[in-house]
């Protein structure tokens, strides 16, 4: 039975995400791509939107030292960032067992207690997502107005949209909203393992509780807008690399990328399924044709996961030649 959890686990979000990307790419002219990627598209914005990327991961890792040291636990700088490099890389196979990974490797490396740590990443996930949910409700009522001009100049409205909605659509939306039931039922199964292990919830509630301590609270508040201000940027810079992109506006940026970070609550491998639906749906909203958009969310995903995997290998091989800090003592 635990065998077949842990396949489930794994196989159950490919077969989401490879459901809706089919769905999606049914009809859809592979060739085309080609052409697209070699002969219209601007790499140096692509190029350009790496560091931020990358930015983003290590801000996270900064940030995750900063949280552990009220706890008597002091990561090497390096130690922290690679683990985050890893954490993603690893959530591309099993959606989210990256924040285990993470745990693991600080662990391993610098003996940080596993529970201690995994205490500090639910206060961290608990601050993105307080992060994200208010510039969600920022974004959406700075947004309402451009919404108000579509409709009027198309002469659309919600009714029509949700009429011209296909079944497929519905299916697909209501595939995703089982995904996310999934996705808490398996949380709270794991924090109900957890409250069997009271050392185990000691720490976990001790990492949670080290905000208060953390000795520089404005350099918190810094890593933490640098990571989601980097995420922006990571994402935001990759509509110059497209005709029928560049020219949407810093606003229209700001709505995709917060339904796009809204999406990958569902557990699909680096959000793939979701995250293309969700922004190209968006994108057509704001007036791009369907296969530009299908274009531009193919392109990006694909691109930066493959930056997410190029700095798991690159944190792999790191810490392969990192010495752990007790071998060092």
């Amino acid at each position: 039975m635990k065998n077949l959890q842990s396949i489930a686990k794994v196989v159950l979000p490919l077969i989401l995400g490879g459901s809706i990307l089919y769905w999606m790419y049914r009809d859809f002219d592979f060739q085309s791509i080609k052409n697209v990627m070699l002969h219209e598209m601007n790499w140096t914005w692509m190029l350009l939107s790496f560091p931020f990327g990358i930015l983003a991961q290590a801000f996270r890792g900064w940030r995750w030292r900063q949280t552990l040291e009220p706890l008597g636990e002091k990561p090497r700088s390096s130690v922290s960032i690679n683990s985050v490099f890893l954490s993603y890389a690893t959530s591309l196979v099993v959606p989210r067992i990256g924040e285990f990974t993470r745990c693991g490797v600080l662990k391993r490396w610098d003996n940080v207690s596993f529970p201690k740590a995994l205490g500090t990443v639910v206060t961290e996930r608990a601050i993105d997502s307080l992060l994200i949910m208010l510039v969600t409700i920022a974004t959406f009522l700075l947004a309402m107005s451009t919404f108000g001009t579509f409709f009027r100049k198309t002469g659309t409205s919600i009714n029509s949209i949700l009429e011209s909605f296909s079944l497929t659509g519905y299916l697909v939306t209501a595939i995703c909203g089982i995904a996310v039931l999934i996705l808490l039922h398996f949380l709270l199964k794991r924090l109900s393992i957890y409250n069997k292990v009271r050392s185990t919830v000691s720490g976990i509630w001790q990492g949670i509780t080290s905000l208060k301590d953390v000795k520089n609270i404005p350099l918190f508040l810094l890593f933490t807008i640098g990571i989601w201000l980097s995420y922006f940027l990571h994402y935001y810079l990759t509509f110059f690399c497209f005709s029928f992109t560049s020219t949407l506006g810093l606003g229209c940026a700001l709505v995709t990328f917060v339904v796009g970070s809204i999406a990958v609550i569902v557990p699909t491998p680096n959000g793939a399924g979701p995250w293309h639906f969700a922004v190209k749906t968006m994108l057509i909203l704001y007036g791009v044709a369907d296969h530009q958009a299908l274009y531009f969310v193919l392109i990006v995903h694909t691109v930066q996961t493959m930056l997410v995997i190029l700095l798991g290998i690159w944190a792999w091989i790191s810490l392969n030649f990192t010495k752990s800090s007790t071998l060092k003592q």
